[in-house]
């Protein structure tokens, strides 16, 4: 996979941080562009529509939350646009408010650049259509339909979007359907990560993904202290 054509919109009101990231990830090859103030945001999403947003939550007048949020509740393709979070706060509830608001990731600083890239490349790596056996143009339990082609969701002849991470998620558990899935190895087919990141990152994802599936979230079962599985039940 290459990256050249992939484009990285930076948002942070630090200018050395911006700058650093634009370098680095100028380096591997992305086409890179940095924002210093937080209200330009929405305007430069829509003129440079990313691939993919990093974004910081500790901003003034407008803080990365707020704008996940209204990328989010966007009706147009700005909603399925993955965001990554940077930020200096690392505690647990502060990286559930992040996922819980939409973000497809979380990175606390200091972070290592080589790091960033690893895990803007594997949620890039999620929008691409799988090349496993399991990958048939759609599968479908009960009223629920995975388009794997169009990326995305059917519910009940409803389309329902869905982030890149949501999909992949939804994806690997339809897969594999009445299999439990333990959460250390959906971090593994998911997000690419070893068991050794925060294993409540599925959890937060499982539960926006159940919100979406609205009267059929019941299809995603919660095997207490080992996982997840889809049901036909």
């Amino acid at each position: 996979m290459t990256y050249a054509d992939k484009k990285i919109l930076v948002v942070d009101d630090e200018p050395d941080v911006t700058d650093l990231i634009e370098y680095k990830l100028g380096n591997e090859g992305f086409n890179v562009r940095s924002l210093n103030n937080p209200t330009e945001v929405m305007r430069e999403v829509r003129s440079y529509m990313p691939d993919l947003v990093l974004l910081d939550i500790m901003m003034p007048n407008l803080n990365g939350i707020q704008i996940c949020k209204m990328m989010r509740s966007n009706t147009s393709a700005i909603e399925s646009i993955p965001i990554i979070f940077l930020t200096a706060k690392s505690e647990i509830d502060d990286r559930v408010n992040g996922l819980e608001s939409g973000a497809d990731d979380y990175l606390s600083k200091p972070f290592n650049t080589k790091e960033l890239v690893l895990r803007i490349k594997a949620i890039l790596k999620r929008i691409q259509p799988s090349q496993d056996n399991s990958s048939a143009a759609t599968i479908t339990v009960g009223n629920v339909t995975i388009d794997c082609e169009r990326h995305r969701l059917i519910v009940k002849d409803e389309i329902i979007i869905l982030t890149a991470t949501e999909f992949r998620l939804i994806h690997v558990l339809m897969s594999r359907v009445g299999v439990v899935q333990t959460r250390e190895e959906l971090l593994s087919h998911v997000w690419n990560y070893n068991s050794d990141v925060e294993t409540r990152t599925v959890d937060t994802h499982v539960r926006r993904l159940r919100e979406k599936l609205s009267s059929e979230a019941d299809i995603i079962k919660t095997i207490r202290g080992v996982g997840y599985k889809i049901s036909e039940d």
